[in-house]
């Protein structure tokens, strides 16, 4: 049996004003508002209702897409999309649900770490975060457990994995690039598959190396058919598909095999103009009329338990590697040539990254010495925060002071509790992937990020009176913009965050 498995990515990075909660008009998302109005209508909302058509262009079925394939969405994504367009979330909702009953039990949805944060280059406690907040973030919304979890870029190393298995997550999706040596399940003899040449079409196990007989499982996508999906004209019709899933096959196996494709959500209608039709025709038709069976994750790996175990690339000094950098992480940290073109450099994303983390690590000094007079655990606390976030009303709050404080807080400490959770929030935010992953440090994402380092330091201030900006500023300097009006980081941080922060909190 040919078992075929898409799994759509959706995300967008958080576009909102971090001072109003409110996306700005964004001129090169016209004819629509923003970026996020722009890709729903051409992809989220399309991929609910994607049309089959026949021969004389007449629609004659409306498919959902998601009742059709393992998907995951970026929580800031889906709450923004069940705040604007209830409709659309709605029809997401219910095709997981739907999806259950037809998979043995397994809904198509999955969690995804909370704010698409580089997972191996952040620390301890930001990676438990991550995992926990996507996990109730994903509960809050499809009301039941996610077995799966994306990580986003697939950027995983080993740390990453000893956190995954403590928080219960039971399998992740990697790309085959990802692997390092495999074996039977029992056998003495590793082999090496460093050249990415491990086996697609079955799953793996990685065993804990800190608790022998936990494990976490772990998919590798089949790279050159998802890379075709991605990039080439694959989409242009179903039958195109069809072959080169075919093609994928490996004849000579005789066990259950999976053909398994991950890729960006927004390939299907954004990147790819009416994809989701033929993604719609494929999954409905074809793949079923060629005796292809159409699985999720979860049912496939009840039905088909691990057989071989696995080790994953520890990357350079432990960092890991992802999906979208081939030198493992290092387009999130620096000047490693990805993401490169028109002779722009990279060289800002060193000193950003240093940056943060310098910002980063003054938070945590001013959230654990305050924190410790209000919260009994403060890490704890800031995990537990998520039900605010999810459910901001009077029983949530309450239940939350009352399992996380030592005693009843007056007013004002309960105002100070939150300010601190809401720097570590941002703290967190301000690591957002989408900021290092281009060529400018003046780009869109880029500034976001920044933004939200500005409204984390605007907490500082107001908690303690320390003024961090000042010291922010000087090693943003460091980091050289293409772009000689803004000359640095500096230059990007006064003249595109600044202004919008005074006029902000002018207007509070």
């Amino acid at each position: 049996m040919i078992n075929i498995c898409i799994h759509g990515h959706f995300y967008q990075p958080p576009r909102e004003n971090p001072w109003t909660g409110e996306i700005e008009k964004q001129d090169s998302a016209a004819p629509y508002h923003d970026w996020n109005e722009r890709i729903h209508h051409e992809c989220y909302k399309a991929n609910s209702e994607a049309e089959i058509l026949d021969d004389k262009d007449d629609v004659v079925a409306v498919i959902n897409n998601y009742e059709q394939i393992n998907f995951n969405f970026g929580p800031s994504l889906l709450a923004w999309i069940q705040h604007k367009h209830p409709e659309t979330y709605r029809k997401i909702i219910e095709a997981d649900k739907n999806s259950i009953p037809q998979h043995n039990g397994h809904g198509n949805a999955i969690a995804m770490c909370y704010n698409h944060m580089i997972m191996p280059l952040a620390n301890l406690n930001d990676k438990i975060t991550q995992v926990l907040w996507g996990l109730a973030d994903f509960k809050h919304h499809f009301g039941r457990d996610s077995e799966g979890i994306w990580l986003p870029e697939t950027a995983c190393n080993p740390e990453t994995v000893e956190v995954l298995i403590n928080l219960g997550v039971k399998y992740i999706i990697l790309d085959t690039s990802q692997a390092a040596f495999y074996r039977k399940i029992g056998s003495a003899e590793w082999l090496d598959v460093n050249d990415g040449s491990i086996n697609p079409k079955r799953p793996y196990r990685c065993f804990s190396a800190l608790q022998q007989d936990k494990y976490l499982d772990i998919f590798f996508y089949d790279g050159p058919v998802s890379k075709s999906v991605a990039f080439d004209d694959v989409l242009v019709s179903s039958e195109n598909l069809l072959n080169k899933i075919f093609n994928a096959e490996d004849k000579d196996v005789k066990e259950d095999q999976l053909i398994s494709v991950a890729t960006d959500g927004e390939t299907f209608g954004h990147h790819k103009k009416h994809a989701e039709r033929t993604l719609a025709f494929f999954m409905r038709s074809l793949a079923p009329g060629n005796a292809l069976k159409i699985v999720n994750y979860g049912e496939f790996l009840e039905a088909n338990p691990p057989q071989y175990e696995v080790k994953i690339k520890p990357g350079d000094n432990g960092e890991g590697t992802s999906w979208s950098c081939v030198h493992g992480v290092k387009r999130w940290k620096e000047d490693c040539g990805c993401g490169g073109g028109g002779g722009w450099v990279q060289q800002w994303r060193k000193p950003l990254r240093e940056t943060m983390d310098w910002l980063r690590d003054q938070m945590i000094i001013i959230y654990e010495n305050m924190g410790k007079e209000l919260f009994i655990d403060v890490w704890k606390a800031r995990n537990g925060y998520i039900e605010i976030l999810l459910n901001d009303n009077s029983r949530t709050n309450d239940n939350f002071f009352k399992n996380n404080t030592f005693k009843p807080l007056s007013q004002n400490e309960k105002l100070t509790a939150i300010k601190l959770l809401e720097m570590q929030k941002y703290s967190m935010l301000m690591y957002t992937s989408c900021g290092w992953f281009f060529s400018e440090i003046s780009g869109l994402e880029t500034v976001k990020i920044l933004e939200y380092s500005a409204r984390a330091m605007e907490i500082v201030y107001e908690l303690t009176g320390i003024n961090l900006e000042t010291e922010f500023k000087k090693r943003l300097k460091e980091a050289k913009s293409n772009i000689p009006k803004y000359k640095t980081g500096k230059g990007v941080y006064e003249k595109l965050v600044l202004p919008h922060k005074h006029l902000e909190s002018d207007q509070r």
